[in-house]
Order: C-alpha cells, then structure tokens, then sequence
C-alpha cells in the first residue's frame, strides 16, 4: 500500500515537472491573470475614480459571481488539460514500474490539483490587483454597498447583488465562490480527460459543448429568443437554474431561504457527483485503453 502511494505521488510530481518546459502552461496561467484583470478593472477604476475602499476580496465575489466571468475563466483549463492524458516519451517506462490503475489514479490527482492550484491563482491575483485599495477585515465596504444599493453597479456591468449583501459576509461569500467554481472547473476537467480516453482530442469539443451548454441554458438569452413574459422568465430561471452546470456555479443563483434555486450544498453534491461518475468511468476505460506515444523525444 504504501509503495502504491510513493509511486502514484512520484507520477503525479512528474506531470507538474512538465510544467516548466510547456508554452501551453504558461499561457493558461497568463491567460487567466489577464483575464482577472480585465474584469476586475472596473471596480478597481470605480474605487479609484470615487475615492473609496473595497473589502480585498470584493472584486473576485463580484467579477466571479458572475456566470459569464466564470465560463471565461474555466475556458482557460481547454489550454491546461486539452492533452490529458500526457502520453510523453517516458510513459512507456512508468507502465513497466506501475500498473494501469496507478498510473491513471495519478493522472487524476493531478487533474485534481492542477485544477485546485489554478483556482487559487485566480483568487491571488484578483487580490492582488485591488491591493492598494482594500483591507482585510470581514465587511462589507462602501463601494460595495454603492454598487449593490444603487443602479452604478448595473449600468458599469458589476454584478453586486442586494442578497449577496444582506445574507452573507466577504470572508464566506468568497469561501462560497471559490467553492463552486472549483467544482464547475472539475467537473469540465473530468469530462475533458474521460472524453480523451474515449478518443484522442476529443475532449477539447466535450469541453467547449460542456461550456456552451451552461451558456445558452440561461434565462436571459432564452427570454430574448423566445420573448417569454415575467411570469414565465421567472418558471425558466429556477428551470435553469438547476439544469446549467453553470447556474449551479454562480453564487446569486442559489436559495437562499425564499426560491426554489439549488442550495449550495446540493450545488457541491452534484459537482462531486459528476467528477467522482466521470472519473471512474475513466478508471473503467484505462483497461482497455489503447496507448499512442508522442514518440521519442532525440
């Protein structure tokens, strides 16, 4: 058991060492940085502009309470894992020192905790670019409440919700956050690798299909195309709001005690849920998958 163990963290370390000769890599994480900087410059520019503090992780609840903000992010991850599993020139000699199962049980840790560490990412570097404007303690501030109380934060694109506010503290509301897009950004790896295994690259189109899906299963575009009345943009946002993988990750569209959205915790159990049926099933497909090395690196 224990020689099990050292040899699936040994094979797990060896994906991270790929890591610092990979443009893909790199590009995921500069990628992502831009992206949080891009998204979280209006409120930065609205503190600046007015003069005002934000709690340090007002700028990720508001840029990633939102579902489209998340769906851009995750998009990062086709990048990260598009060629899972990583079947370099020294694979063939860690299946003759391993077996299958081993090996593919550290192609999932580090699936996991590649995801885990590009989740983090994001959330260092939204604080870190709202620094010199934020403190630490757990409430609110008041750029937050002239956002939320007010129509600037609609008319700028901010999504800070009133609920949010009155239900919840920054410290965890973040929590919260990090939470649910961990699981959204799991859940589309998994079905990513699973995807490959089926067939070489195909999880590059499972993953985009998986976003896509998310994306047009939401009450706003389905009201513009189809022109729904209140009543009706009110039945489908609690439809889609528990069929969208990624409704389930935005935080505001969750019950918080008077709708009938998902609670959070039914958000976690369907997100484990999915990665957990995904990757055994990949474990199933291991046996009988077919392996085509890249080559020998000269």
């Amino acid at each position: 058991m224990v020689k099990a163990i050292r040899q699936v963290l040994i094979l797990t370390a060896v994906n991270f060492r790929r890591w610092r000769r990979s443009p893909q890599i790199w590009l995921a994480f500069g990628l992502g940085f831009i992206a949080c900087f891009l998204l979280t410059d209006k409120t930065v520019q609205f503190a600046e502009n007015h003069g005002t503090v934000m709690q340090m992780f007002e700028p990720f609840i508001w840029t990633f309470g939102d579902a489209k903000s998340i769906l851009l992010i995750s998009l990062c991850l086709l990048l990260l894992f598009s060629d899972m599993p990583h079947l370099g020139a020294e694979v063939p000699l860690m299946l003759i020192r391993t077996s299958r199962m081993r090996w593919m049980a550290a192609q999932i840790l580090y699936l996991m905790l590649a995801t885990l560490l590009f989740t983090a990412f994001i959330l260092v570097s939204s604080c870190i670019l709202c620094a010199n404007y934020a403190f630490p303690a757990n409430q609110w501030s008041e750029t937050a409440a002239v956002l939320g109380y007010s129509k600037i934060g609609q008319s700028i694109a901010i999504p800070a919700f009133v609920k949010v506010l009155e239900l919840t503290l920054p410290y965890p509301c973040t929590l919260h956050i990090f939470l649910l897009m961990l699981g959204y950004s799991m859940s589309l790896s998994s079905v990513m690798f699973l995807c490959n295994l089926l067939r070489d690259r195909l999880g590059m189109t499972a993953g985009v299909m998986f976003s896509g899906f998310g994306l047009f299963l939401n009450p706003e575009i389905i009201s513009e195309w189809f022109h729904l009345s209140e009543y009706r943009i009110r039945t489908a946002n609690v439809l889609f709001g528990w069929l969208s993988p990624l409704n389930h990750a935005t935080y505001y569209m969750h019950n918080f005690g008077y709708d009938d959205l998902p609670r959070l915790q039914t958000s976690y159990l369907i997100f484990a849920g999915t990665a957990l049926v995904m990757f055994a099933l990949a474990f199933l497909r291991a046996r009988r998958y077919a392996f085509r090395f890249t080559g020998t690196e000269r």
